[in-house]
């Protein structure tokens, strides 16, 4: 008598996740990245914006480097010096908000005032607006207490601020407040994201000039450069 030999195969263990374990790893996931998520927003807010400063920092030189070669006028038509309103440079006020005429790139603005310059950031061909964040305005200064004439020399001072920073929902700020390249969000709209001070020389090289420039004022006959 022949028995048949038959081979019993062993059952199959369950594969896979169970449903409560899926559920417990996605619940671990979503932890992780509660926790890290804040840190990959400020990350980013913080790459934006040293961006920005730094095209910031270039649109500045760009404009005092235009003024020095001529290639910008910095005359009394655009950079009118009051030799006895302010005491230094950063006692020019801030620009005025709710309004911004600059329909040109690389030109001065009519509104609000005539010593801003545009700088079309975002390349539109519109010039620089009240909605764009990408433009930058130049507010440019002229200080000499001596003389209102631009050829004696002076001291510039440039301010460089966002266009939608002019929206007429608060004021613009200036030193000691600047924007700074660590920041969430969107950034401070209204402060400057750069500030620059230099000197443009005379363009007659005149010593007496570079001397009552230096003065503290016309009338202190304390100071002399004899």
């Amino acid at each position: 008598m022949k028995f048949k030999h038959y081979q019993i195969s062993p059952k199959p263990r369950d594969s896979g996740f169970t449903i409560l374990e899926s559920l417990v790893a996605v619940v671990v996931v979503a932890v992780l990245m509660a926790a890290i998520a804040p840190a990959i927003v400020l990350s980013a807010a913080i790459r934006v914006q040293s961006r920005r400063v730094e095209l910031a920092t270039q649109a500045a030189k760009t404009y005092i480097e235009g003024v020095r070669t001529g290639a910008i006028s910095a005359g009394n038509a655009a950079l009118a010096v009051d030799t006895n309103t302010y005491s230094s440079l950063n006692a020019f006020p801030a620009p005025a908000v709710g309004t911004l005429t600059c329909s040109t790139d690389n030109a001065y603005c009519s509104a609000p005032t005539a010593n801003l310059f545009c700088i079309d950031g975002d390349n539109d061909g519109s010039g620089c607006t009240l909605s764009s964040g990408k433009d930058f305005i130049v507010q440019a200064f002229r200080y000499n207490t001596a003389s209102t004439d631009a050829t004696t020399g002076y001291l510039l001072g440039v301010r460089v601020y966002r266009a939608d920073g002019f929206r007429n929902d608060g004021n613009l700020t200036k030193a000691p407040t600047k924007q700074g390249t660590v920041t969430g969000g969107l950034g401070d709209r209204k402060a400057p994201l750069v500030e620059i001070t230099t000197e443009i020389s005379s363009q007659t090289d005149s010593f007496n000039e570079l001397c009552d420039r230096l003065k503290t004022g016309n009338s202190n006959t304390n100071n002399s450069c004899t």
